[in-house]
Order: structure tokens, then sequence, then C-alpha cells
């Protein structure tokens, strides 16, 4: 007898993944969240691995209570044929690099920055990483 395994599909790894940032982002623990929700912090950690699916009504309240439009956790179109396709090549190393510490300070720090200076420190950044590649 051959089992039938579950697998988490690409779309809710996806949306754990967004979950996930999002929550770390604003500096919110899993049981914060599970609370707000009114379910467990295993439960939200199922969510964020993509294991279980959320919910319509559980991912309104999830945007609701990480302050971000339900729309957040979908970058892409649904009527697109292969929706996950148009996720930028990379987003993994995206995600796990705005996840740790340096990645939310950068992020917190780079928000407050005003425009003309952002492109600046922007072109900097990308001149540091070019010289690094070249040494």
């Amino acid at each position: 007898m051959i089992k039938n395994v579950k697998r988490a599909s690409p779309i809710d790894i996806h949306v754990g993944e967004m979950i996930r940032l999002r929550r770390r982002a604003i500096g919110m623990s899993q049981e914060r969240l599970g609370q707000g929700l009114g379910i467990t912090f295993q439960q939200i950690q199922k969510y964020e691995k993509g294991t279980n699916r959320v919910g319509a009504s559980r991912m309104l309240n999830l945007a609701t209570i990480l302050g971000v439009p339900v729309s957040y956790f979908f970058p892409v179109q649904p009527d697109q044929p292969n929706a996950l396709s148009s996720v930028p090549a990379g987003s993994d190393e995206l995600v796990g690099f705005l996840t740790t510490i340096e990645g939310r300070m950068l992020n917190t720090a780079f928000a407050r920055v005003d425009g003309p200076i952002k492109q600046k420190i922007v072109s900097l950044v990308v001149a540091i990483a070019r010289a690094g590649e070249d040494a």
C-alpha cells in the first residue's frame, strides 16, 4: 500500500514565507501573532512552513494584524498560468536576508532615508559588491 504523502504547494510555501518575512520585519513573535489570531504558535509555524494552508478569513486577519493588504501575500496576478513563475529568481535568498537581524536593521534604516540619498546608497552598495567580485 502506497501512502499518500502530503506536500506543501509552492503557493502555500510562498504565502508562509511572506507571513514570516512581515512578522519578523515588525519584530513580532510567533506566539504574539498566534495570540492575535486565537491560535497556537505551532499553527503559525505550520503556516510559515507552508505545511498548512491559510484560509481566506484567516488571511484577512493576518493581513490586518501584520499591517499589510491581503495582496501583500500574492505579488503575482492570480490569472497567470504559473503564478509563481513571476516571483523573482533569488527571492528565497532575499527573504532569508530580510529575516536576519542585519536585514531588518538595514531595511528599517533605509526606509527612513530621503529619496535622492537612497539612490546614492544603492549605487555605493552596488559598487562595493562589484569591487568584491573583482577581487
